[in-house]
């Protein structure tokens, strides 16, 4: 084996050993997306390997060497059975399954018949099949034969099912140490306030300010809990087709009334109808304007401004900016917690439920990496 085959197979073994890594690590913490991307990057170096093997040479063959081939050949296929995702290899009128999850799903050692028309159709990104729905995450080989396409099948319920028991870890994890934080004082408040009352001639100011202190925080407690209550009860949406125009208007009247120092500038098409459910989403989207008011407001009240913006792209899309400072990034990957909040008087479930709304109608919430805070809402078509 000459040099250049030798650096060649040491890379791709070098590359299936941190694919192999990297599998392991997701499958432990059910991160199926890098899960996937691994099988899949793991697939592109065998049909490397494979093609380099058959490409024919202007210069005399090597002695052939078949080790290193063969145990990238084995080694892929240990990695593919081990792999929970099934794989299939799609060619332009038929497909088979690739490792042992597909076997299994499919019923079948290799030819898959009747082959599912979702599956040949490169558009189709869902199958339903077995009583399950599947996502289809696809990726094109070139150069490995008959196959032309590896399609990956992710079970949506499974990963529905693992996001929410980690959501629900979560936000039981928050629910008592929120708890735990606002019964604490309580307590202590109502001890200091037994010890004054048990004082002959002690100090009724005194104990009126205790009193008054812990009412407040009982206060706080219970608008924490009214919050997990919204949280926990949110109906599922109903679905009718709204005024998207009639919708803005409504949420620009009140925030000229909530906010009259803040500017607000509106763009949405006026004949625009879609099917959503109008109190749900204004909700979410007034929680959106609400954040961008109070992060707009900071500093010289005078230049405060808010864009809302809607428009129909695959989708429709609801956009919220403010020219306030910005979330730092430290910051962003908590902004979505249910209860986190930097505000004295915030109750942390705005976003939260605003983004909750939208995974209710099947659509997204997130924040865009911009200079300015910019949310992007968007809803499906049904």
């Amino acid at each position: 084996m000459d040099f250049r085959s030798g650096q060649r197979a040491l890379q791709h073994g070098l590359g299936l050993l941190l694919c192999g890594v990297a599998g392991t690590l997701a499958w432990q913490h059910a991160l199926w997306g890098l899960l996937t991307g691994s099988v899949l990057v793991v697939i592109w170096i065998g049909a490397l390997s494979w093609s380099s093997a058959v490409r024919p040479r202007s210069a005399p063959p090597s002695p052939p060497v078949a080790a290193p081939d063969a145990g990238n050949a084995i080694a892929l296929r240990l990695l593919l059975d081990a792999a929970p995702t099934a794989l299939l290899g799609i060619e332009n009128a038929g497909a088979h399954t690739l490792n042992r999850a597909a076997r299994r799903l499919f019923a079948t050692e290799d030819r898959i018949v009747p082959v599912p028309v979702e599956l040949l159709d490169g558009r189709s990104t869902h199958l339903r099949y077995d009583g399950r729905s599947w996502r289809i995450d696809r990726v094109e080989v070139a150069g490995a034969g008959p196959v032309r396409t590896v399609a990956a099948l992710i079970d949506v319920g499974q990963e529905e099912r693992a996001a929410e028991a980690r959501a629900m870890a979560e936000l039981i994890q928050i629910l008592g140490h929120e708890l735990l934080n606002g019964l604490a004082p309580i307590v202590s408040l109502s001890e200091s306030a037994l010890a004054a009352a048990a004082v002959p001639g002690g100090d009724p100011a005194l104990l009126t300010e205790i009193l008054a202190t812990l009412a407040r925080r009982a206060e706080g407690l219970q608008r924490f809990t009214e919050g997990y209550r919204a949280l926990a009860r949110l109906p599922d949406p109903a679905l009718r087709p709204v005024p998207v125009g009639e919708l803005v208007s409504d949420l620009a009247r009140l925030f000229a009334g909530r906010w009259p120092e803040v500017a607000l500038a509106t763009e949405v098409q006026e004949d625009l109808a879609w099917p959503l459910d109008r109190d749900q989403v204004s909700q979410a989207v007034w929680a959106l304007l609400q954040n961008a008011a109070e992060a707009s407001s900071v500093g010289p009240a005078s230049n405060g401004r808010v864009a809302l913006k809607i428009w129909v792209d695959a989708g429709l899309l609801i956009q919220v900016q403010d020219n306030g400072g910005g979330i730092p990034e430290e910051v962003a990957g908590h902004i979505f917690r249910p209860f986190h909040t930097n505000k004295p008087d915030g109750t942390g479930i705005g976003l939260s439920l605003a983004r909750q709304i939208a995974h209710a109608h099947g659509g997204t919430l997130t924040l865009e990496p911009a200079p300015e805070t910019r949310f992007r809402l968007w809803l499906p078509e049904r």
